[in-house]
């Protein structure tokens, strides 16, 4: 009689073929992103983390951390009566500054858009005023606002629209505004180029298709460019109120702040507190609520690029 045996298929103790190449690519991954890591962590994990713990010590420019000080820099800078001017500064700047980006560079970016001889001449152009150094729009500007030599003066008392010269940047009541105006002067491009570049993306049978429904242009722009144009619009308004809330080096060359503290914005404030007064604790606390506002505007943006490219 003869018994027969069924053997089972002997199955390999080790992983198998898939899971080797699944843990290679598990260990190339983070082999790939490493120096990405090791430069976030050494430009921009530590400097925050350095600044938010000098934001809890007294700490001078020349002598040194002198001690941990706890909630005092923080309860110094809620308690001075200078900070709530620094903060209204702060919103009127990155808003008034934004504002006017956003809308002057829409229209320049419709009128971009259309066709008409040496449009790429133009366009390259336009760009002049982003491509250019803070610094060197800081000079041309201080020049054209001169109240004795400035030609924005020059015209405006020729013409009879002013009876005396105005220092645009010595008086605490134009300021300010002056230095939004410059700002935006600088910025609009870079909307223009952003919102350019979505306007080219909208299908042009769409257009066509309402056009031939009876839709003007104004119905066409609305129904049509504008939901095509807007996350792109979104996106850019959300980076520029980041970047123009940081920025300060208009403001710093054109009137340090001045006159008084009447173009004085936080950041501006926490650079001068540390590098002027010498004070960098003092001046930590200040970007550490900077940063902590801006947090929120970071999250926006986070949540827009997923929604985008979900």
């Amino acid at each position: 009689m003869t018994t027969l045996t069924t053997r089972r298929p002997i199955r390999p103790s080790g992983p198998t073929g898939p899971t080797r190449r699944k843990r290679r690519l598990d260990l190339t991954v983070p082999l790939f992103l490493s120096p990405t890591l090791l430069l976030l962590v050494v430009f921009v994990a530590y400097p925050f983390l350095r600044a938010i713990w000098l934001s809890f010590t007294e700490t001078s420019l020349l002598g040194g951390t002198l001690g941990f000080v706890g909630l005092d820099n923080f309860r110094t800078l809620f308690t001075d009566p200078s900070f709530g001017t620094f903060l209204r500064n702060s919103v009127v700047w990155t808003v008034g500054g934004v504002g006017l980006q956003l809308v002057f560079g829409v229209i320049g970016a419709l009128l971009l858009n259309q066709r008409f001889r040496l449009r790429g001449v133009v366009r390259g152009l336009a760009m002049i005023p982003w491509a250019t150094p803070s610094v060197l729009v800081a000079l041309i500007w201080m020049w054209l606002l001169d109240p004795n030599h400035g030609l924005v003066n020059a015209v405006l008392t020729r013409t009879g629209l002013m009876h005396s010269p105005v220092a645009w940047f010595g008086s605490p009541h134009t300021a300010l505004a002056t230095l939004i105006v410059v700002d935006a002067w600088q910025g609009i491009p870079f909307f223009a180029v952003m919102v350019l570049a979505a306007l080219q993306a909208v299908p042009e049978e769409l257009k066509e298709s309402a056009r031939t429904d009876g839709c003007g242009f104004l119905r066409v722009f609305w129904f049509i460019t504008v939901p095509s144009i807007l996350p792109t619009v979104l996106i850019t308004l959300v980076l520029r109120l980041i970047w123009t809330a940081n920025y300060i080096d208009l403001a710093y060359v054109l009137t340090g702040g001045g006159p008084g503290i009447a173009s004085t914005t936080i950041p501006l404030a926490s650079y001068l507190t540390a590098y002027k007064q010498g004070a960098l604790g003092a001046g930590a606390s200040y970007a550490v609520v900077q940063a902590a506002v801006l947090a929120v505007l970071v999250a926006v943006y986070i949540r827009l690029t997923q929604r985008r490219e979900a």
